[in-house]
């Protein structure tokens, strides 16, 4: 039957029993395969680890410009590694290092949800912010109603 419609007999459930076949066209199958595939891909949001290095004595202005910079970064969907350098004799107050983190982690509370608390490793600080989720505020918000008006005439 499929030769005589000039089309191939593609097996698709091979461990049914008896075994599932069916009469198509294999290449536009594949085809359509391929391209449900890529319109997937599309949809797909890929999250980044962004990062950004301060350091203990950082100044305000500085400090802001960068909190500046990580909350554009969240808002842009990517997860975000914020990391305090510590050199030579700065790792003795490293209370001063968490203090910046936590100032960080303050200004940004509207925007970011702390993924992994402030740890050391070695001789930098690290905290790793993510994005608060934007399907939590759309859940709360109020659907617009639809009103239908009816006309004589």
């Amino acid at each position: 039957m499929a030769r005589d419609a000039g089309l191939d007999l593609v097996e698709v459930a091979p461990a049914a029993q008896p075994p599932v076949c069916r009469i198509l066209d294999y290449g536009k199958f594949k085809y359509e395969q391929t391209k449900k595939e890529r319109e997937a891909k599309k949809n797909q949001k890929v999250s980044e680890l962004k990062g950004m290095r301060l350091r203990p004595k950082i100044d305000d202005h500085d400090l802001e410009f960068k909190t500046r910079t990580i909350a554009e970064f969240l808002q842009e969907g990517n997860k975000v590694k914020v990391t305090v350098i510590f050199r030579g004799r700065e790792i003795a107050h490293s209370d001063l290092g968490r203090q910046v983190l936590e100032k960080v982690v303050n200004d940004l509370k509207d925007v970011a949800v702390v993924e992994r608390a402030p740890f050391m490793e070695g001789k930098t600080m690290t905290v790793i912010l993510s994005p608060i989720g934007k399907k939590s505020s759309a859940a709360g918000a109020p659907r617009p109603q639809t009103v239908t008006v009816q006309t004589q005439g």
